[in-house]
């Protein structure tokens, strides 16, 4: 067994020789390999070659270039051709004619880069209509592989109408036309659009050749604005008015229409050049006022859904493209100013009486007060005079405060009819605006729908009593509360308030009396239908002082007279004690005088 180990093998001993049975000579072996060779393309690396596709899979591809062994290329080098089939001939790259393995090394993807630039600018010289594969989406367009080169597809590009989902574009194969090229930053930007178009251009002069109005076309919605919708008639675009759309208030087109829709319009207009086109969808069905039922008349009830607000009214949709107007004055029997919108909102559903119908003009009014019965009608019945009840403060003037006791039944409470005893100089003063307030009714104006109404008269009238206590020459206590040019008011008991002039204000030591401050008041004037009260302070002291004057004139007068008669000592002692009589009387009521103050 060790001697065995021993023994070497010839090195160059043919062994498909001996299997056959035939002693070959070196010699013949070299002109049989060289026999060999003469059958096989000569190749060199880095070279590109035209080669045929002899299998594929869902891997590789197998590819025949002539050559003692075939390559294998990965099959996502010819995604940009999916249509590639076994037969195909492909020009290949040659990265090695024989690597470790011995495998001959191709590539596809270099040898369209080694020949793509010099097939771009060709294709674009020569109008050439070419393939490419759509790699991904980038900004503002596509990105699409051209014999290896990445060219920019922009997305005006893709189509002659909007595209709205790039992304069903990647993946794809589709055909371009190279329309420009930046030979410094080799940029190449291809377009789809440009092979269609020229196509439609031919469609186009034929449909605008043929439009006339009133024709009635099959389009595709292209487009669909707030102000209508793009429709495509076959290359040529015409657009339908938001108010074309429907015989009924159209909000949002979309309601209408969606996206890639067929339909058929009518040609409603165009220019001289026909370059804009009118459509119309409402007027290929009836107007629905011609539908309307002949039977409707003024007086009728109708129901209908709100589809449009204005201060001034609503608008009431009770049939589609029928509609009526309900006026504000309408809404409610009140006749004080409101808007519409206090009464309904867009898309309330309201029942309303046909007040006026115009078929000819296709005009309608409404009104919803009139389901409820006008409430002047039984005024005197309901609301009569010196009846009593509560009303809502609804507004101001100088001279009063209107009122309303229910809807449409309004009323004026004058100023002079708020108070007996506060001299209200704006109603403001007295209540505010959405009080209730209670009233009585003085007069029905039923003519001009307005009530004159009280609230004074809801209680007893002060005044009778005030004049048993405010007599003329009473002295009360008061308190000066107002300044005015012409004088001051004073507050007096009971709530009632009196006036004094400036000459009336003068203070016995001469001093004008000033604001809050607290003196005796003298009534020298008292008018209840008026509710006028007139107040002196300087009188108390005035009065006095002439009362003091007159007795002294008296006394003196009396002490004369008894001078005089001397020689009648009965006489004189007499008249005396009647002047010692008189002068005690003015003494008592001088002291019952100043007792008081």
């Amino acid at each position: 067994m060790e001697d065995l180990k021993k023994v070497a093998p010839i090195e160059d001993f043919n062994w498909d020789a001996y299997e056959k049975g035939e002693a070959l000579t070196t010699v013949s072996h070299d002109e049989l390999e060289k026999a060999y060779d003469s059958t096989l393309n000569k190749v060199n690396d880095r070279e590109v070659v035209d080669g045929t596709v002899i299998s594929m899979n869902k891997r590789e591809v197998v590819v025949n270039i002539g050559y003692k062994s075939d390559g294998i290329i990965p099959l996502n080098e010819f995604r940009y051709n999916p249509e590639l089939t076994v037969g195909d001939t492909v020009e290949v790259y040659i990265e090695n004619q024989e690597d470790k393995k011995g495998q001959l090394v191709l590539s596809h993807r270099k040898a369209r880069a080694t020949r793509s630039w010099d097939r771009v600018n060709a294709a674009l010289e020569n109008e050439e209509i070419i393939k490419g594969y759509i790699k991904c989406r980038t900004k503002g367009g596509m990105i699409v592989d051209v014999f290896g080169i990445e060219a920019f597809l922009p997305g005006s590009q893709i189509d002659v109408k909007p595209i709205r989902d790039y992304d069903v574009f990647v993946g794809k194969t589709m055909e371009f036309k190279v329309v420009k090229i930046n030979q410094e930053f080799k940029n190449v930007v291809v377009s789809h659009k440009a092979l269609i178009e020229a196509e439609l251009e031919q469609q186009k002069k034929e449909i605008i050749g043929k439009l006339e109005k009133g024709q009635v076309l099959e389009g595709t919605v292209k487009n669909i604005t707030s102000y209508g919708v793009f429709i495509d008639l076959g290359g040529v675009d015409g657009l339908i008015h938001i108010t074309d759309l429907s015989w009924g208030r159209v909000s949002d087109p979309k309601e209408v229409v969606e996206l890639d829709q067929k339909l058929n319009v009518v040609i409603l207009d165009f220019d001289d050049e026909k370059k804009r086109i009118a459509l119309g969808l409402k007027q290929l069905t009836p107007h629905p006022w011609d539908a309307l039922d002949a039977n409707l008349q003024v007086g009728d009830k109708v129901k209908g859904k709100v589809v449009v607000m204005a201060d001034y009214g609503a608008f009431i949709e009770i049939a589609t493209g029928v509609e009526g107007l309900i006026h504000v004055s309408e809404m409610s029997w009140s006749q004080h100013l409101r808007s519409a919108q206090d009464f309904m909102k867009v898309g309330d559903e309201v029942e309303a009486v046909v007040l006026t119908l115009d078929r000819d003009e296709r005009k309608m009014s409404l009104g919803i007060k009139q389901l409820k019965q006008d409430p002047w009608e039984t005024i005197e019945e309901k609301y009569p005079v010196a009846s009593k009840h509560t009303a809502k403060v609804r507004n101001f003037t100088n001279f009063g405060v209107f009122v309303e006791i229910e809807e449409g039944v309004d009323g004026l409470i004058h100023i002079s009819d708020l108070s007996w005893t506060k001299k209200v100089k704006h109603p403001s003063e007295f209540t505010q605006i959405g009080a209730d307030i209670d009233v009585q009714v003085l007069e029905i104006d039923k003519e001009n729908r307005r009530l004159s109404l009280g609230h004074k008269q809801l209680e007893e009238n002060p005044w009778d009593v005030f004049e048993t206590v405010f007599t003329v020459g009473s002295v009360h206590e008061g308190t000066i509360i107002e300044m005015l040019d012409k004088g001051a008011v004073v507050a007096l008991p009971y709530g009632v308030e009196g006036f004094a002039t400036p000459k009336h204000l003068v203070k016995e030591d001469g001093a004008q009396a000033q604001l809050d401050e607290k003196l005796d008041f003298k009534v020298i004037e008292f008018n209840k239908d008026a509710k006028r009260i007139i107040l002196s302070h300087s009188r108390i002291f005035e009065d006095v002082a002439k009362a003091e004057e007159k007795a002294e004139k008296k006394a003196a007068s009396a002490a004369k007279k008894s001078t005089k008669k001397e020689d009648a000592p009965m006489i004189q002692n007499q008249a005396a004690s009647t002047t010692l009589g008189d002068l005690d009387a003015l003494a008592a009521l001088k002291e019952q005088m100043e007792g008081k103050k």
